[in-house]
Formats: structure tokens, sequence, C-alpha cells
């Protein structure tokens, strides 16, 4: 089974629906690969029904373009379902077997839930927890079609959303930039254009002037707030206040 796996990626980024990755770390996923990373998204359903949409085959290919503008090597989207979307067993596994397939070093989840907004945001986040535990698991072989355990070095979260001022509890934080990658970001995002029509516009302006706010706190132009389960530290002082 080993022999028929592709090559590793270094991060996997998951979401519940296309777009929820672009908009919260778009920029991080473009950098990442503008770095020499191997980057994959992961969309736990495909987001259909919306209103905008006339099915899931044009979203699926919003997706597919939204992935090539940030250059993400792998995207695939897992068979659960919108609007129906719970953390179980079912979804646990799926989910873990995409990254025993694809034995990434780092895991980037949704980190809370959005109020007035999907509740499968927040079971994406208990999925993709739960699911970075499974892949490391061993004698469980049947579950897996005999896929090989896979340890995730790190798990990161991101938030989504732009309706609080308070972080989400979390062992610390920080901010990635994404000078470079912002206008990356937000063409990605255009790519949905059944879910981000004209009268929409004022999304965008609200996620630049956040990701301008968070970049001008870590005195960049523009950045992407990530949180972190344990106490971030460092060996080398001055490397880290004056990188």
């Amino acid at each position: 089974m080993s022999a028929e796996r592709p090559e590793p990626l270094d991060v996997i980024a998951v979401g519940a629906h296309p777009d929820d990755v672009e908009i919260a770390c778009g920029g991080t996923l473009a950098q990442l690969v503008r770095q020499g990373y191997r980057v994959g998204i992961v969309d736990l359903t495909d987001g259909e029904p919306t209103p905008g949409s006339s099915g899931p085959e044009v979203r699926l290919q919003e997706a597919a373009q939204a992935a090539r503008i940030l250059g993400v090597q792998v995207r695939e989207t897992l068979p659960l379902t919108n609007r129906r979307l719970f953390d179980s067993h079912e979804a646990r596994l799926a989910l873990a077997s995409v990254f025993r397939r694809y034995r990434p070093s780092i895991v980037l989840g949704l980190a809370a839930k959005t109020p007035l907004a999907s509740p499968d945001h927040f079971q994406a986040v208990q999925i993709t927890d739960a699911a970075v535990f499974y892949a490391r698991l061993s004698k469980w072989d049947e579950q897996f079609d005999g896929l090989p355990v896979h340890t995730i070095r790190r798990q990161v979260w991101f938030p989504l959303g732009f309706s609080s001022l308070q972080l989400p509890p979390a062992g610390g934080h920080f901010i990635v930039d994404i000078t470079e990658t912002l206008a990356i970001k937000l063409q990605a995002i255009r790519a949905y254009a059944t879910q981000f029509p004209p009268a929409k516009d004022r999304l965008f302006q609200t996620l630049e002037a956040q990701n301008r706010f968070y970049g001008g706190s870590a005195g960049f132009e523009a950045g992407e707030l990530f949180l972190t389960s344990s106490t971030l530290g460092a060996k080398d002082l001055v490397k880290m206040v004056c990188p």
C-alpha cells in the first residue's frame, strides 16, 4: 500500500466548505508554495446546496480554479454532507485516511465556532482534531484499508470570521506575513463567483482590513492569524524579536 501513496505534503489545510480555507489562510498557503513547500487543501464537503450556485459541479470548478490561483499541489473534497456535517467516526476516518495517504508534517484547521454562520465549522474543528489523532493510531489497520500510521508533527488553528475582537483560547498565537500574497488570496476567493457576487463586495473590504490589521500588529503590511496549542518559545531572543 505504501508504494501506491502519492508524494508527501508538507502542509494540509482543512475547511468545512470550499472557500473556508481561502478566506482564513489563503495568503499563507500561497506564500508556502512560493517558499517551495508542498501544500494541500481538504474540503470536508462540497458546500452545496447554496443559494447562488446551480450545483456541486460549479462549486467544484470554482474550488479547482481557486487552488490553481493559490498554486497548491493537491485539493480533495470528501463525500461528507453540507448542512449535515457532524463529528462522527466515519468522518474522522475519512479525513484521517487523507492524512495517512499524504503524510503532512503540519495540519491547519478551523479554530472555533462561527456564531451566526454555518454550524458545520465547529463540527470541522472536532473532526480535524480527532483525525490528527486517528492518523497515528496503530493496531487499527482494518479501519484504514492497510494505510500505514502517520504522526503529524504539529497542528495549528486558524480563526474564521469577522464579528469578534476576542481570540479563541490557545496556548499562543502568531502572524504570518502575506504582504506578497494578499492580492493572490483575494483573487482566489473571487474565483467563487457564485458565493461572492458584487453585492458581497463588502466582505473583501472587511477581509483586507482585517489582514492589514493583523499584519500591522506584527510589523508587516498584511498578515494572517494562527493559534497554537502550546506556548511558542525561542532559543535566540534577538532573531525572534528582530527577524
